[in-house]
């Protein structure tokens, strides 16, 4: 069995005062939300959301006063959240070949309509391309509101406020109904104060590029739902007072972690106090996740946050904290689960 656990550290002092607690930055490695069957090698990127019109869903506020004249085209947008989505896709080399197919596949005006492609243009999708599945933006929504104002000492200031919102769907030939349906929603903001309305307009962008640069976003953000895919997490690291604290923290700070497990191994046997055993648990939980051994790291969480329990009550700082570990790893064990199968259907497809 695989462990998909790769780490990235840094530390950040959480209570400069007392020292004890510092941050530590982690990247884990993810599963996919979507689980693809081991056949599907070649995916194709779809636009089958029509763009809404130019006149819609831009509001530009210009001195207090709404603009009637206000126009943003979203033409280039969707084919921007496709092409994004391809093009991160790609970056994880899960799939042998990623496509974009060349034209929108719907030819309907009626823009606010979630519409599905049908089983059979899936299928002639797929047979035109070469392609084992097919995933498609189907409805793609913007929201820009832009407001202009001056200051009375003559500056000027602006604001572009865009809210995405999408439907994409995974299909696969010869079934019916969708894979998997993903709803996606997110924004984005620009604020500029500059010398005059006119410098203005060189530092927020123009309506058409705020769309695109919203299609772009949209595309790039939905990616891990269909790929394994790197996060940042926190974890923590304690420390305290006494010669071996001390030592466990210089050989921790220099990654030399074997170093630093063995003196917090010794506390946890040796010491007389439940908070430094506690601690010391907590730490070699962090020490076992960072070696990949999952469910040792959580079995050192569960001893620490016990101890805490017992001892601090529920409310306590470091109780709350040690529960959030103990979920933390537990979500870890059963993603790592999820990536093994994700991984082992791609192999078995190659084999």
């Amino acid at each position: 069995m695989r462990t998909w656990l790769f780490l990235v550290v840094c530390f950040v002092c959480l209570f400069s005062a007392c020292n004890t607690v510092e941050y530590v930055g982690i990247e884990t490695y993810n599963p996919a939300e979507v689980s693809f069957p081991s056949t599907v090698k070649k995916v194709l990127i779809v636009n089958n959301a029509v763009p809404q019109p130019d006149d819609t869903g831009y509001s530009y506020s210009l001195y207090g006063v709404k603009q009637d004249t206000a126009r943003a085209s979203a033409d280039s947008a969707a084919f921007d959240a496709c092409r994004a989505l391809g093009e991160s896709i790609v970056e994880d080399s899960f799939f042998e070949d990623v496509l974009l197919y060349h034209t929108c596949a719907r030819k309907d005006e009626d823009y606010l309509t979630d519409k599905k492609l049908t089983a059979e243009a899936v299928q002639t999708l797929c047979e035109e391309t070469g392609t084992d599945a097919v995933i498609s933006f189907d409805r793609l929504l913007f929201q820009m509101n832009k407001d202009v104002w001056a200051f009375a000492e003559g500056f000027a200031a602006g604001t572009i406020d865009l809210k995405i919102n999408g439907v994409v769907r995974c299909y696969l030939p010869g079934r019916e109904r969708p894979l998997a349906t993903v709803y996606v929603r997110d924004s984005l903001n620009w604020s500029e104060t500059v010398e005059n309305l006119e410098v203005l307009s060189y530092f927020l962008p123009l309506p058409n590029e705020v769309l695109r640069i919203g299609g772009q976003y949209i595309g790039m953000k939905t990616s891990p739902n269909f790929v394994p895919h790197w996060n940042n997490e926190t974890r923590w690291l304690f420390k305290s007072a006494g010669a071996r604290w001390k030592e466990a923290a210089a050989y921790a700070a220099s990654e030399k972690w074997e170093d630093a497990a063995s003196r917090w191994e010794y506390i946890y046997e040796h010491a007389s106090g439940w908070k430094e055993r506690a601690k010391a648990a907590s730490n070699l939980a962090l020490y076992h996740e960072m070696g990949t051994r999952l469910e040792t790291a959580l079995d050192w969480a569960e001893k620490s946050h016990q101890l805490f329990l017992k001892h601090g009550g529920e409310e306590y700082n470091y109780t709350k904290l040690l529960q959030l570990y103990v979920e933390a790893l537990n979500n870890r064990i059963l993603s790592n689960q999820k990536l093994n199968g994700q991984f082992g259907q791609k192999a078995s497809g190659n084999s």
